[in-house]
């Protein structure tokens, strides 16, 4: 679980992430981000009902992504809000590290992390 400091719950803040800045896409995510004046980095996770009709999955897909997302939050660069979305496919991924992998690669695209700290 995501420290709370490092949660976008805001409806606000995730429509400001939504607005601010393009889209990118990596296998079964997307991601959109926009700068924060708190020099934290927090992290907002979307699973829509077309993705999973039934609660219980979509759930899953959440964790799946928070824990991904906590172990990449250290080499994220600070004083960014950013949302992660799931697209189609993402509720037939089962293997952990595919669900990191492609979270790293989506950041490094979004050029928001620091390749250079990261070991994959």
């Amino acid at each position: 679980m995501l420290p709370k400091i490092h949660r976008l719950k805001k409806k606000n803040d995730f429509e400001r992430a939504y607005k601010a800045s393009r889209g990118f896409r990596q296998d079964f995510l997307s991601l959109k981000f926009a700068a924060n004046n708190s020099g934290i980095t927090r992290i907002g996770i979307v699973v829509s009902k077309k993705i999973a009709p039934k609660a219980a999955v979509r759930n899953l897909i959440k964790r799946r992504i928070r824990a991904a997302a906590k172990e990449i939050l250290p080499v994220i660069i600070s004083g960014q809000d950013i949302v992660i979305s799931a697209l189609v496919g993402a509720d037939k991924m089962r293997d952990f590290q595919s669900i990191k992998t492609a979270l790293i690669k989506l950041l490094s695209r979004a050029e928001i992390i620091n390749n250079k700290n990261q070991n994959q």
